[in-house]
């Protein structure tokens, strides 16, 4: 799978950066509570196991904070985009 150099327009206009060495991209969501952010990132855990793509995460309260990149290439891949597109779509729920 080739490495990435940049994201599509969409994803930009919804908050993912990518990193100065091109290697990942970076996006923080932010939910009303707890509850909710930890019901995003089960159901993201679903879209993830499937596509067998898992995001380094870490939530505080209402945050989660993720970055996405493909370990096996070393860097950013499709997967990587698909993946934050997904998240951002469950996001919209």
């Amino acid at each position: 799978m080739a490495n990435l150099t940049d994201i599509p327009e969409s994803l930009a206009a919804t908050g993912w950066q990518i990193s100065e060495d091109n290697k990942s991209i970076h996006k923080v969501f932010k939910f009303a509570d707890f509850r909710d952010a930890m019901s995003y990132m089960v159901r993201v855990s679903f879209e993830a196991e499937a596509a067998n793509h898992h995001p380094e995460w870490l939530n505080v309260y209402n945050r989660v904070e993720t970055t996405l990149t493909t370990h096996d290439t070393g860097g950013l891949t499709q997967n990587d985009v698909n993946l934050a597109e997904a998240m951002d779509k469950i996001y919209q729920k």
